[in-house]
């Protein structure tokens, strides 16, 4: 795409897209302008060429001082993801987010990552309300009465109410504690939120979901007196200009009484910015929705007080990658982990399965790009081993599926190019013959049972719990049966550079040895 066309596009999505923005209008009509954004993940720099909150906060600037009546949103997951909250744990996003002037933000389950302290430190240092619905602190003595279920914000004169909501398996994907509880009836919560509004005289109702794009559906198509969703959790892309959108924007649901509600999503990591444009008559009901997500493409120049905080924010962290986590008493090689069991896959497949307590961790061998001398392990030494940001996901899968991962990540070994699918994994043992055609190479393969003490083999009938890296779960490197046939999969665990340095933290000195996970049995 052209510059002189990405800047046509940007000036199109910022001006030409909106409602004119006058305040109330004739006939008693409202425009409110939403500025929003998702599962950023701490990701305040450009993530390959485009993004970053110095852009956003350009834009964002431009169109408040182009428009009236601005709200700017984030519907939760700003903890975990880059070096930025390894050290700051939240502080980061709380001085990027008062910058940019957000309203307010929904708890996402990764702002439990840390533990409840951590994200009672971040709502008290934020200059906005954190809210949650279906989130019960009051037990906690760190979160006690920082969560509010709704806010009532005004803009323009008129009484907007915020609700939020979390999606509860936030127990089972992160740390709340003992002491937090989630209600899994979000559709009894949402009513009770909007009547406790209503009862107020509040007749617009904005919902910041950090619970999916489908239950965001579903939630609109079940509760009256929701007039907008703006959503996170499921990093979904709603856009009518991206090929990539998995859905358009906004995406209009009807609500059990007639009323329209307009679904929104952001994607991820701070790359878009999504802007909805809306018009209420006198009631408050929805009469207009419009908008799309603005791509921050390096064309937009950076907001200067911003790229100042950064670069302060920035200057610790290569200190932070020189950090020395642990030791090793081995090398941990990478040289054979597209070919045969290697030590350094055994270190992060134990890791991935001791962060997630599934039977089974799978790692591909393409993935582990860097090779740790014996001695001194830095951080920045995993960030080489493992530099693509990818996250921990978990998933069910039969065992009919996982033999076929299997026949997947031997089936090219030898071959000029392919060869890193080759798996490392925990939890299971196999034996493969490479003289027999692709797809029929798998001669045993026996799963880890935990309380017999005894290795069984894979039942293809059996469902078992697996967790690997989100490449592979999404049909990288041809992994399609983990990305079409996994069972309630969630992709958007810790960053996999994150689990391994804690797992060699706690273990140094580490000194893996080959097992005999990988058998190579080859007929004569």
């Amino acid at each position: 795409m052209s510059r002189k066309l990405t800047l046509v596009l940007i000036v199109l999505l910022v001006s030409a897209l909106a409602v004119p923005m006058v305040g109330a209008g004739d006939d008693n009509e409202f425009y409110l302008t939403i500025l929003h954004t998702n599962d950023q993940h701490s990701h305040h720099d450009p993530v390959r060429g485009n993004g970053g909150a110095a852009r956003e906060l350009t834009v964002v600037n431009m169109i408040r001082e182009e428009t009236d009546n601005v709200l700017l949103l984030d519907a939760g997951d700003r903890f975990t993801g880059t070096l930025f909250h390894t050290f700051y744990r939240g502080e980061d996003n709380a001085q990027v987010m008062n910058l940019l002037g957000y309203d307010a933000m929904a708890v996402g389950n990764h702002e439990f990552d840390d533990g409840p302290a951590t994200l009672a430190n971040f709502i008290g240092l934020v200059d906005f309300p954190v809210v949650s619905a279906n989130i019960d602190a009051s037990n906690d003595p760190d979160l006690a009465g920082l969560i509010e279920p709704w806010v009532i914000l005004e803009v323009g004169g008129e009484q907007i109410g915020i609700i939020g909501l979390t999606t509860p398996g936030t127990v089972y994907m992160s740390s709340p504690g003992e002491n937090v509880t989630f209600d899994e009836d979000l559709v009894g919560v949402l009513e009770d939120a909007v009547a406790a509004l209503e009862e107020q005289g509040v007749n617009k109702i904005i919902l910041l979901s950090h619970c999916g794009y489908e239950v965001d559906l579903d939630l609109a198509a079940s509760v009256d007196g929701i007039d907008i969703i703006v959503g996170g959790h499921s990093h979904t892309l709603l856009s009518n200009l991206y090929s990539r959108a998995e859905g358009p924007y906004p995406t209009m649901v009807d609500s059990p009484s007639g009323d329209p509600v307009a679904v929104v999503q952001a994607g991820q990591y701070n790359i878009y910015l999504g802007r909805l444009d809306a018009r209420f008559d006198e009631n408050g009901v929805l009469t207009r929705a419009r908008g799309d997500v603005i791509l921050l493409v390096p064309y937009i120049a950076p907001d200067p007080d911003m790229s100042d905080l950064l670069d302060e924010l920035r200057a610790p962290l290569e200190e932070m990658a020189a950090r020395v986590v642990g030791e090793t008493e081995v090398e941990l090689s990478n040289e054979t982990c597209r070919a045969e069991e290697c030590v350094l896959g055994n270190l992060i497949a134990d890791a991935i399965r001791e962060e997630t307590g599934v039977q089974v961790a799978l790692q591909n061998g393409g993935g582990i790009r860097a090779t740790i001398p014996v001695g001194e392990v830095t951080y920045g030494q995993i960030l080489e081993v493992l530099p693509f940001g990818n996250t921990v996901s978990t998933f069910e899968l039969s065992g009919e599926d996982l033999l076929a991962a299997l026949e997947n990540g031997v089936s090219r070994v030898g071959a000029d190019s392919g060869t890193g699918r080759f798996l490392q994994v925990s939890g299971l043992r196999f034996s493969w013959d490479g003289s027999q055609e692709p797809g029929s190479r798998i001669v045993s393969a026996e799963v880890w049972n935990e309380e017999t003490g005894e290795w069984e083999p894979v039942d293809p009938e059996a469902i078992y719990t697996v967790a690997c890296n989100d490449f592979m779960r999404r049909g990288g490197d041809e992994y399609y049966m983990l990305r079409d046939n996994a069972i309630d999969p969630y992709d958007f665990g810790r960053p996999l550079d994150e689990v391994v340095m804690d797992y060699i933290a706690a273990h140094s000195p580490v000194a893996p040895e080959l097992e005999g996970r990988i058998t190579r049995v080859d007929a004569e």
